[in-house]
C-alpha cells in the first residue's frame, strides 16, 4: 500500500506534545540527532546506535519501516515531539508469531528524554494498536536481565515479568539472560 493510501495510524501521549506515529522520511535528521546523542547510554543495548552512526543509517532505517509496514512484517513508530519536531525515541512491534497471534514490542528513548516516563506511555498506545488492529493477543517485552531501565519501563507499561529466558538474546556477539514480559488485552482495560 501507498503511503497515500495507508492508515497511518498516530497516537498522542498526554501530557504534553508527544505524538506516536510511523517513521515518515522527513524524520531523517531528527532520527540522526537522537541517535547520535544517545550512543552511550541506547547504543549499550542495541546495536544500531553505535559509533559511526551515520545520517544515512537513518534515511534506510525510514525506508526499511516503511517498506516493512506496507509488508505488515514490523510496525515501527517515531516518539515525537511536535513542539519542535525532535525525536524523543522510537517503539515498534516486530517478530510476530502468526500462529500465537503475538509479537515483541521494543523501545528506546533518546538520553536527554530518559527519565521522564516516555516509553511507558508509549508502550500501551503501540501494545493497544497490536490488540485493536492486527489482532494480537499477546505482545512480549524482552528486555536483558541487568538492563534495568528497560524493565522499569515494562511495569510502569502495565507488563508482567513472567520470568528470566537464559540466552535470550545476543548482545555484541554474546548471548545473554533476558526477563521476559508480557501485556495482553485485559492488562490494558
Amino acid at each position: 500500500m501507498s503511503q497515500d493510501q495507508a492508515p497511518w495510524p498516530s497516537f498522542p501521549l498526554p501530557p504534553g506534545s508527544l505524538r506516536v506515529r510511523p517513521w515518515q522520511p522527513e524524520d531523517a535528521d531528527a532520527l540522526y540527532a537522537a541517535a547520535c546523542e544517545s550512543i552511550e547510554s541506547v547504543g549499550r543495548w542495541l546495536p544500531w546506535c553505535r559509533q559511526g552512526y551515520a545520517r544515512e543509517d537513518s534515511v534506510v532505517w525510514i525506508a526499511h519501516s516503511q517498506a516493512s509496514w506496507q509488508l505488515e512484517e514490523m510496525f515501527a513508530f517515531a516518539i515525537i515531539d511536535e513542539a519542535d519536531g525532535s525525536v524523543a525515541g522510537g517503539v515498534g512491534l516486530n517478530q510476530f508469531n502468526r500462529q500465537h497471534r503475538s509479537a515483541n514490542l521494543g523501545y528506546w528513548v533518546r538520553q536527554s528524554r530518559q527519565g521522564q516516563g516516555i516509553a511507558p506511555r508509549a508502550v500501551p498506545a503501540v501494545a493497544r494498536f497490536g490488540f485493536e488492529t492486527l489482532n494480537l493477543v499477546r505482545v512480549e517485552i524482552i528486555a536483558a536481565a541487568d538492563n534495568a531501565p528497560s524493565r522499569r519501563c515494562a511495569e510502569k507499561a502495565g507488563a508482567r515479568f513472567e520470568g528470566i529466558g537464559r540466552h535470550r538474546l545476543v548482545i555484541d556477539e554474546t548471548a545473554v539472560d533476558a526477563a521476559v514480559y508480557a501485556l495482553i488485552p485485559s492488562d490494558l482495560a
